[in-house]
C-alpha cells in the first residue's frame, strides 16, 4: 500500500474518533472527506482490496433496505462484508465505510462490498469502485431542488453505468425508465419483476413519471399498474414492451399485516408490511444469484429479516401501538397512504414534513400525493408537524380533511397515546426520521418504567423530560390549533404555506 494511502487512513480514523469523543455525530462522512483530501485515489485503492465481488445499489426508493438484505444474506453465509450501513451514500460516506473498516496496518479484510450509492453521486463513484453488479431499484422524482426532473436522474445513472461497461445491471423491468436504461446502456443486464396485480386502487391512481414509449414516444398501454409507472406495459405503435423477467415474485398474499410470496421455487413468509419490500427482496435475491453468492440460506434469513431499518418501526408506548414510517417522495408517500387504509381500525395520524437540505427544500411534491383517500381511513385525528406543517395542513384542507398543527411533536404523540385510539401512525420525511425514532424509543422506555418500577407508587420520577412534557401539556392549547391556523405561541414563520 502507498504511504499516502496509509496516511489518509490514519487521519480518517483519527477524525472519526475525535467526532465521537466530542459527541458531534456518528463520524461516517467527514473521515472520508479527510481521506480524499490526502489521497484522491483512496477509494479505488480500497476497492481493489475486496477479495470477492462488489455490488452497488442505486435508485430512488429502496436502496438502504435492499443493500441491508444483500449484506445480511452474505453475512449469513459466513462472508465478511463492507457496507455503508448508515446510508451515507455520497462519495465521502462511501470512502469512510472502506477506510474505517481497515485494520491497524490499513488493510481491508473483506470478501464482498455492498455499497449504497446516491444517484447523482454515482457518476463519480462507479468508475472508482468498478463494481461487478449495479442494482437499480427504480427511477422517480425525489428532492426536486437537488435532482430536478426525473430525466436528469436518468441521464446521471446512464452516464454512471456506461463508465463501467463490464458491470452487470440488475434491473426492475416493471419500471419503464429502469428497463429503458438497461437496454440503451450497452451493459449486460438481468431483470426482475412482479407479473401479477397485487396493488390497490390507491396505488393505481398515482401520477406517473412516464407513460410514453422510450423508443417511439407514443403513449404506452398498461395491463395494470403496481404503483408509479411500474406495471405491465407495451407500446401499441412499435411493439416495445415489458419483458418476461429473469426472476419474479408470484402467489403474493397479504395476511395479518404481512406479505408472503413465492420466489424461485421458495415460499417466503416475510415480515414485510409494505408491498415495495417484495421488490427489495426480489432485487437482492436476483443480484445474489447473478453473482453466484450467498443465497443457499436465503429463505431462512429473509423470513427473520427486519425490514424496518428504523424506517418502518413499531413501538409500544403507554399501551398504544405506534408505527413510524419514512416517506420522502410521492411514490413513497402514496404507499404509506395505502398502508394506512389497509388498517380498518380507528387510528390517529401524525405527519411531519421538514424542508432541510437532505429532505429537499422544494416540497411541491406533496400535491402529487392522493391524500383524499385519508378521508376514508377511519382517522380520528390528523396532526401535521415540522417546518412545513402548514403546507401539509393546506394540502389536507384542499381535500376537506380536518387536521391540527403542532410545534411540539413529543406532546402531541403523548396526547394521542393517552387520549386517542391506541393506534397511532407517525409519518416523517428524512430529517425527522432519526430524532423521531429516538423520541419514540425514549417514550417507550419511559412509559414502561412508569407502568412498572419507576417510583414508589409505580410512577416514574419526574426528570427533565417529564417536566418538559408537563409544561407542554399545560400549554398545549396554545401550541396546537385546528385546520392549519397558526397557534398563539407559534412564531415560526418558516413553516407557513408558500406559493
Amino acid at each position: 500500500m502507498r504511504l499516502r494511502s496509509r496516511l489518509a487512513i490514519t487521519c480518517a480514523k483519527a477524525t472519526s474518533s475525535l467526532i465521537r469523543k466530542m459527541n458531534r455525530g456518528s463520524g461516517v462522512t467527514l473521515p472520508g472527506y479527510v481521506a480524499r483530501l490526502i489521497d484522491p485515489g483512496i477509494l479505488k485503492e480500497m476497492a481493489s482490496q475486496v477479495r470477492g465481488k462488489t455490488i452497488v445499489t442505486m435508485g430512488t426508493n429502496g436502496k438502504t433496505t435492499t443493500n441491508a438484505i444483500l449484506c445480511r444474506a452474505l453475512e449469513s453465509e459466513g462472508k465478511k462484508v463492507i457496507i455503508n450501513r448508515t446510508g451515507a451514500n455520497m462519495l465521502n460516506g462511501i470512502i469512510s465505510a472502506f477506510v474505517l473498516s481497515t485494520d491497524k496496518k490499513g488493510r481491508l479484510d473483506a470478501d464482498y462490498a455492498c455499497i449504497e450509492v446516491d444517484e447523482i453521486a454515482s457518476v463519480g463513484v462507479l468508475p472508482k469502485l468498478e463494481p461487478d453488479c449495479a442494482l437499480l431499484t427504480n427511477i422517480s422524482r425525489d428532492q426536486l431542488d437537488r435532482f430536478g426532473e426525473v430525466d436528469i436522474t436518468y441521464n446521471k445513472l446512464m452516464t454512471a453505468v456506461q463508465s463501467v461497461p463490464k458491470t452487470t445491471l440488475i434491473i426492475n423491468c416493471d419500471d419503464i425508465l429502469s428497463y429503458s436504461l438497461a437496454e440503451n446502456s450497452g451493459n449486460p443486464y438481468v431483470t426482475y419483476g412482479i407479473s401479477e396485480q397485487i396493488f390497490d386502487d390507491i396505488s393505481r391512481s398515482e401520477i406517473r413519471e412516464s407513460i410514453f414509449c422510450r423508443k417511439c414516444g407514443k403513449k404506452l398501454e398498461y395491463d395494470f399498474f403496481h404503483y408509479g409507472q411500474l406495471g405491465i406495459y407495451h407500446c401499441p405503435n412499435c411493439g416495445w414492451e415489458r419483458p418476461q423477467p429473469d426472476y419474479s415474485a408470484e402467489q403474493i398474499e397479504f395476511h395479518e399485516e404481512l406479505y408472503s410470496f413465492e420466489m424461485d421455487g421458495m415460499k417466503i413468509h416475510s415480515t414485510a408490511r409494505t408491498p415495495y419490500n417484495i421488490y427489495n427482496t426480489l432485487s437482492a435475491y436476483t443480484a445474489l444469484k447473478t453473482m453466484g453468492a450467498g443465497y443457499a440460506g436465503f429463505k431462512e434469513m429473509i423470513e427473520a429479516f427486519d425490514y424496518g431499518n428504523n424506517r418502518e418501526s413499531i413501538f409500544s408506548v403507554g399501551g398504544a401501538r405506534v408505527q413510524l414510517h419514512l416517506a420522502k417522495n410521492p411514490i413513497g408517500f402514496q404507499q404509506k397512504v395505502s398502508l394506512v387504509l389497509k388498517d380498518p381500525k380507528p387510528k390517529d395520524l401524525v405527519i411531519q414534513i421538514n424542508d432541510t437540505y437532505q429532505d429537499g427544500e422544494d416540497i411541491s411534491w406533496l400535491w402529487d400525493v392522493d391524500f383524499q383517500y385519508l378521508a376514508d381511513s377511519n382517522a380520528q385525528r390528523i396532526i401535521t408537524a415540522g417546518t412545513r406543517r402548514y403546507d401539509m395542513g393546506l394540502r389536507l384542507k384542499y381535500e376537506d380533511i380536518p387536521c391540527e398543527t403542532t410545534t411540539d411533536l413529543r406532546a402531541s404523540i403523548l396526547d394521542c397515546v393517552q387520549h386517542g385510539t391506541k393506534n397511532l401512525y407517525v409519518i416523517v420525511n428524512y430529517s425527522g426520521l432519526y430524532r423521531t425514532n429516538h423520541l419514540l424509543t425514549e417514550l417507550e422506555k419511559e412509559q414502561s418504567v412508569s407502568a412498572g418500577t419507576g417510583g414508589k407508587d409505580g410512577r416514574s420520577q419526574d426528570g427533565p423530560a417529564d417536566q418538559e412534557h408537563k409544561k407542554a401539556e399545560k400549554d398545549k392549547h396554545g401550541e396546537t390549533d385546528k385546520n392549519g391556523e397558526k397557534g398563539k405561541k407559534d412564531k415560526n414563520k418558516k413553516g407557513g404555506a408558500r406559493a
